[in-house]
């Protein structure tokens, strides 16, 4: 049952207690003027003061009790608010009388949040902090925080009470604060290369724009399954066939694939098109958005990641065939054999789907043998076109397109191309997609003959390209899982018994 710890009970009981001292815990006329993080940077020069006080400043904070120390007649706490930790002496003669003894020793605690009002000061021990003459509760905590110096050590439960985890770990509230800045450093950055930022379905008739497995859903008024967008891609494109020739979009993508490391079933991604450009420029407004990113976050352009450290200013382009033997050390000859790369995928005991292609089966090689090997920014170029079914052919290999997908850190972080704006190669590539679908690839791409009839009216040439939000923040914050980087990461649900001792 909801509130039957004997903990939270006792906090219920010291709520109704001081609800009848007329007391209201959950009041809601806070007269908070300024931040700890600005009264801390404005009061610094209370240190060099003969006094250490100035007692004609006087402010009004609020924030969540962090530590509580009770001496006699004094006392101090630790209060919290999201720009910092501010301590505060509280003293029995500096408040209303009895309020020390019969309402602030007995009745608030660590996890109430407090309003406290009084004068800077500096402290024995050189700490500036606040000495209070008027103390207030503003909400009682009735569930007890965990204890301090080892807080929240078990991941499951900082994942699923994402809440606690920020009350306890000021670093993981910075991780999210550095996710936030990255959106919005993201859209000012296109914004100001002339880029528009539109919106488009986020449940679609068909799953497309990229292979992979969707959630469906129905619409009851309609009649009609629809599915999660798995990527915004045709939409996007078809806005450049009606005339816009920059355009980008920053939402979420819903697949439904396994969960591990680097995927969530719910990610965020930026996807931008750009008329009368090609994957080379692609390479370079890339360059330029982590220069710009780095700049605006003061960031060193050398960052460690785990036991490795990623050079951000060293980027390179290899092409995809040439790295599996430069950086794979997969033996030239056999490259492009496929029945040669099936024997040597399996004498490594690697387990080979039946029926891939050539390009598939390159694709393999990179996966297993190159990927991990890419820790500074390094762009992979010119993929089969076998795996590329939304890319443009190059014009002097028919058999690769011009596509890059961008590694750091052994993880791919963005995938580009210049578009494919032949309607009738590209009814064929969906063709063959079908074709792969009906052999057992739940994941190949399907039939969306709109937006062939979109091509059809004549697209400008174009290139186009997404970055994932979630893996790139994991690698500025040194962060390993992307659940770290999710406020509310997708959750296996916890068992009845479970749920019965997490319930509060």
């Amino acid at each position: 049952m909801v509130f039957e710890n004997k903990f939270i009970q006792q906090r219920i009981e010291k709520a109704e207690l001081l609800k009848k001292e007329g007391i209201n815990p959950y009041s809601n006329d806070s007269k908070r003027n300024t931040t700890i993080e600005k009264f801390l940077y404005v009061n610094t020069d209370i240190a060099h003061t003969e006094s250490k006080r100035d007692e004609n400043r006087h402010y009004t904070l609020s924030g969540r009790i962090k530590l509580f120390r009770i001496m006699g007649k004094a006392s101090f706490i630790q209060i919290e608010d999201e720009s910092g930790v501010l301590q505060v002496y509280v003293a029995r003669d500096n408040l209303p009388e009895n309020f020390y003894n019969e309402t602030f020793k007995k009745n608030i605690e660590t996890g109430d949040i407090v309003e406290v009002s009084g004068y800077p000061f500096v402290t024995g021990q050189g700490e500036l902090s606040l000495h209070a003459d008027e103390l207030r509760l503003l909400t009682k905590a009735i569930a007890p925080l965990p204890e301090k110096f080892h807080g929240i050590t078990d991941k499951e439960t900082r994942y699923r009470k994402r809440y606690l985890d920020l009350i306890m770990n000021a670093d993981v509230r910075k991780t999210f604060q550095i996710r936030s800045k990255v959106i919005s450093l993201t859209r000012r950055f296109f914004e100001d290369k002339g880029f528009l930022e539109v919106e488009t379905p986020m449940m679609h008739p068909i799953a497309g724009g990229a292979n992979a497995k969707p959630f469906v859903t129905h619409h009851n008024a309609l009649g009609i399954d629809r599915y999660l967008r798995i990527a915004p891609e045709l939409y996007l494109k078809r806005l450049i066939v009606g005339g816009f020739e920059a355009v980008f979009e920053i939402n979420r993508n819903f697949r439904n694939e396994g969960m591990d490391a680097t995927h969530n079933p719910e990610f965020t991604s930026i996807e931008f098109y750009w008329a009368y450009k090609t994957y080379k420029d692609l390479i370079e407004i890339t360059k330029e958005y982590f220069t710009y990113l780095f700049d605006h976050l003061n960031l060193p352009t050398k960052l460690p990641y785990g036991e490795m450290e990623v050079d951000f200013s060293r980027f390179s382009e290899v092409p995809l065939i040439e790295s599996l033997t430069t950086i794979g050390g997969v033996p030239q000859e056999i490259v492009n054999d496929k029945e040669k790369i099936v024997a040597f995928l399996k004498s490594k005991n690697i387990q080979v789907k039946n029926g891939l292609n050539l390009g598939q089966l390159q694709g393999e090689l990179f996966d297993e043998f190159v990927e991990e090997k890419l820790i500074n920014p390094t762009f992979i170029t010119e993929y089969p076109v076998e795996i590329s079914p939304l890319a443009r052919r190059s014009d002097a290999n028919p058999a690769i397109t011009e596509r890059f997908e961008l590694f750091i850190a052994g993880r791919e972080i963005a995938n580009a191309f210049s578009e494919l704006n032949d309607p009738v190669d590209q009814l064929q590539r969906f063709e063959a997609q079908g074709a792969a679908k009906e052999n057992g690839d739940d994941e190949a791409h399907e039939m969306d003959l709109d937006f062939i009839e979109a091509l059809s009216y004549g697209m400008a040439p174009t290139a186009g390209q997404g970055i994932g939000i979630d893996r790139l923040v994991m690698l500025l914050t040194n962060e390993h899982s992307i659940r770290d980087v999710l406020l509310f990461p997708a959750m296996k649900p916890l068992h009845v018994e479970e749920k019965n001792e997490e319930t509060i």
